[in-house]
């Protein structure tokens, strides 16, 4: 394990020392990649001195308390530093571990994220846009910005159906997780005689795709275009600024229709469907090699049940880690991190637990 942290340290110290010449630094390009570069070995090099540090204190503390010389004092002092030393090494060599576990490429992307209403007609549709709230207060909180790219509302103000991206450092690694079926248990406004009602919504978590990375053959595109459609209000267009675009290989339709420009509507169903494209392509290699993978929290499967958001009781349970939080008010109002992170805890001690095997 060190020989392998050895070489991000000496990277870093590379990328150091770059970021120090002045044809990088007048160079925003080479400046720009030099520096993503830094970011990513800047963690586990820092880590690695820390733990070389600790590994030479304890060598030094245990040759001191091996002289003779040293009084009672001194000795005492010396047996606190080494207890510590020895109980925080092996702390230290597990964060090392964890920081040299293979990254998920896609976890520094932005994000696309698509909320439907499954079973419970509009009582799922109301849950989905307080999913939909949940996720913007979230992306405040991280100082992302939430951009929606297509919404289908209802009357009493839920959502079939709606796409957004959410943008920012580490968007995707902190999302991720959320893919999968949520359920509602709760007493719909509707409801006359004080019935709980089970609804659910199912989130589909995509990485943002860059262009290079899916060929769309323009002929293999049915694009048309029609006027917004919704509950009502002043945002609903009277020219045919909407865009649909059905992928004719694959069975793909992707709609927008939230700007007044048919351009920018066309981009921003571009930028769905090629996301949906890698999505797609990433499920089919997953489900290869899902027989022999361990690195998962639950499967990410759409049809998969993850979470249960129950009013009555005021809990929200995450079943893939058996997780259950008092705090319902709290995580609708965006603070997901304390289901977040987790999960990333026990995804990171899957992997583990693999390279153990």
């Amino acid at each position: 394990m060190v020989e392998r942290v050895q070489v991000f340290e000496d990277k870093y110290e590379e990328l150091s020392q770059k970021l120090c010449d002045p044809g990088v630094v007048s160079d925003p390009e080479k400046y720009a990649h030099c520096m993503k570069e830094y970011r990513a070995v800047e963690p586990l090099a820092l880590k690695y001195r820390e733990y070389k540090k600790a590994v030479s204190g304890l060598s030094e503390a245990r040759e001191l308390l091996e002289d003779s010389s040293s009084d009672m004092e001194m000795r005492e002092l010396l047996e606190e530093e080494i207890s510590a030393l020895e109980a925080g090494i092996p702390v230290l060599e597990e964060e090392l571990k964890i920081l040299l576990l293979p990254k998920d490429p896609n976890d520094d992307r932005n994000v696309i994220m698509e909320i439907r209403g499954g079973a419970g007609g509009e009582e799922a549709a109301l849950f989905a846009a307080v999913l939909f709230r949940m996720y913007s207060m979230y992306a405040v909180r991280r100082g992302y910005k939430l951009e929606v790219m297509n919404a289908s509302d209802t009357e009493l103000g839920g959502y079939k159906e709606i796409s957004f991206m959410i943008s920012g450092e580490g968007a995707y690694s902190r999302l991720k997780f959320e893919s999968g079926v949520h359920r509602v248990q709760r007493v719909p406004e509707t409801e006359t005689q004080g019935r709980i009602h089970t609804s659910t919504v199912t989130v589909a978590v995509l990485p943002e795709a860059e262009d290079v990375e899916v060929n769309i053959d323009p002929t293999e595109l049915k694009i048309d275009t029609f006027r917004s459609s919704g509950a009502g209000g002043q945002h609903i267009n009277k020219t045919e600024s909407a865009i649909r675009i059905t992928h004719i290989p694959t069975g793909l339709v992707v709609e927008c229709q939230d700007e007044r420009s048919q351009y920018k509507n066309k981009d921003k169903a571009m930028k769905v469907l090629r996301s949906r494209l890698l999505d797609a392509e990433r499920e089919r290699q997953h489900s290869e090699v899902a027989a022999k993978r361990h690195d998962q929290v639950g499967t990410g499967d759409r049809s998969e049940r993850i979470r249960t958001y129950n009013y009555p009781q005021g809990r929200v349970t995450d079943h893939r880690i058996g997780l259950t939080l008092y705090k319902i008010d709290d995580i609708l109002n965006g603070s997901l991190d304390e289901l977040i992170d987790p999960l990333i805890t026990a995804a990171r001690s899957a992997q583990l637990e693999a390279q153990g095997d």
